[in-house]
């Protein structure tokens, strides 16, 4: 008996651990449950109450909203060469400049295409056609018929800082009017295009992908700031149509709107120059060419000047070319180019950009280092440049080569010209003058008030862009195998179409 009730309290504790060992878990979740819950409600209340992320939000919806129906999508359909024997389709993104009907995009979304059509947000598809396009920079205009047309804002790219919020829209892999953001993840950058010849690129997180070429890159007021053209697509070094990587680029507005206007008001692109010869500021190049020099120089001097006191990142000048601006305003061999109205020069292809996004006319503050051969001491200064002309005997091989061959002066053709040489006006490079002597089977076919208006099976439209594909060797004037593509297409002042076959190395 004592046994029993001996035993009894023991069970009776027992039984309530077992019950609290199933017990507990439940009670516990409960509690959790209740805890989890009340902070719910809280968390929902403030987000209700003050919520940055839903102002965000909607103000991503508002840049939507002011973005998308200025954008476009571009559909192209064209032939590697006028037998029309290597047909392709090209597809990219593009945007509304005016409500004439004015379209931007990247000329490699549209180049040679024989066929454009732009298909406006609302869906309607309307038929363009280039009217102008500059391939160095990599910008073409399309024209479409006006009316019922949405203008995109334009921004102020030289406004724009690493870190600002930007938003790309296109049609990434066809998904045609996507929007995308991310920030700028750098200015002034340069990838070693093959096909671009001046590279100022803003460097953008946002995800860009191929089909979002020629599409606006805004900033958070809906501003068009630049325009999406190339990707790093993470293999290598490599930058072209692949998939997105985290590294856009975007030509900036202040290059696009010299060139598109220039191409709506005149159809010729003509871009600043300076008239110098350039040299990145890195040891190996400097010390090779300060060799050039004698010993004793002042060249030389300037030069080593460079390379044992600057530290920095920019351009020096290794020539300047007499009677161009440059040398009127006082800039000299071994000056380095470190500002371009007050923005950092951090590179050649960026410099050369700068100055080919002015206009001849304009005039820049160029901010040098210059090591004084004199004091033996660098000094900074600012000198004052107004901006001629781009010459193109200076910096097109194949201009050059084409006066060898007889052609004294090309330009152009407007309908002021085409009055003054008494020919009928079409787009093209018209021959304005011939050499006196020595003239080649090339010049004798184009006499002058020709028009060459095709080469390669590609339009042309401007004198810049004729040089640009003969440079990119298509055909060169050295002789030897004949080249399919290498086609002259002109027509002479008495109505004669003109085919000339060039050749190539």
């Amino acid at each position: 008996m004592n046994r029993i009730v001996t035993l009894g309290p023991a069970v009776v504790v027992a039984s309530t651990m077992v019950g609290m060992l199933f017990a507990g878990p439940t009670i516990v979740r409960s509690i959790g449950v209740a805890r989890a819950k009340v902070a719910m409600e809280e968390a929902d209340l403030r987000l209700q109450d003050q919520n940055i992320l839903a102002e965000i939000a909607a103000a991503q919806r508002d840049i939507a909203t002011v973005v998308e129906p200025s954008v476009v999508h571009v559909s192209g359909v064209g032939s590697m060469d006028r037998r029309r024997r290597f047909a392709f389709a090209s597809t990219g993104s593009g945007w509304i400049w005016d409500e004439d009907g004015h379209v931007v995009t990247n000329a490699h979304v549209v180049d040679g295409a024989d066929e454009i059509e732009i298909q406006l947000n609302t869906g309607e598809v309307r038929v363009g056609r280039v009217i102008g396009l500059d391939l160095r920079s990599d910008i073409a205009v399309v024209k479409v018929p006006g009316g019922g047309l949405l203008p995109a804002r334009k921004g102020e790219s030289r406004d724009v800082r690493q870190g600002d919020l930007v938003y790309a829209f296109g049609s990434p892999f066809d998904f045609r009017f996507s929007m995308s953001g991310g920030i700028v993840s750098g200015l002034g950058r340069s990838a070693g295009l093959e096909q671009i010849d001046y590279e100022n690129f803003i460097q953008v997180d946002a995800a860009i992908n191929p089909g979002n070429s020629g599409g606006p890159l805004t900033d958070v007021y809906g501003r068009v700031v630049g325009m999406n053209t190339a990707i790093a697509t993470g293999r290598g070094n490599s930058v072209g149509q692949g998939q997105f990587a985290g590294i856009g680029l975007a030509i900036p507005m202040s290059q696009i709107r010299n060139v598109v206007e220039q191409v709506i008001s005149t159809g010729d692109v003509r871009k600043g120059f300076l008239g110098v010869g350039l040299m990145e500021t890195e040891g190996p190049f400097l010390d090779r060419f300060a060799s050039n020099f004698d010993g004793d120089s002042v060249e030389r001097v300037r030069v080593r000047g460079v390379l044992e006191s600057y530290e920095g990142d920019g351009v020096m000048i290794t020539r300047v070319e007499p009677e161009f601006p440059a040398a009127g305003a006082g800039l000299r061999l071994g000056d380095v180019i470190e500002f371009v109205d007050g923005r950092r020069v951090r590179g050649m292809e960026q410099l050369r950009s700068m100055i080919a996004s002015a206009l001849p006319g304009d005039r820049v503050e160029i901010g040098v280092w210059r090591f004084d051969d004199q004091g033996d001491q660098p000094i900074q200064i600012a000198i004052g440049v107004v901006l001629a002309s781009s010459d193109p005997t200076l910096t097109s091989p194949s201009m050059q080569a084409l006066q060898r061959w007889g052609f004294a002066e090309l330009a152009t053709m407007t309908p002021t010209r085409a009055e003054e040489l008494g020919v009928a006006y079409r787009r093209g490079v018209v021959v304005v003058r011939l050499a006196a002597s020595n003239l080649t089977d090339l010049a004798k076919a184009f006499p002058p008030g020709s028009v060459i208006y095709e080469y390669g099976g590609r339009r042309v439209n401007s004198l810049d862009e004729f040089l640009a594909r003969l440079d990119r060797g298509n055909g060169s004037f050295q002789g030897g195998q004949r080249d399919e593509q290498g086609v002259i297409v002109g027509i002479r002042p008495d109505g004669e179409v003109v085919e000339f076959q060039l050749f190539r190395r």
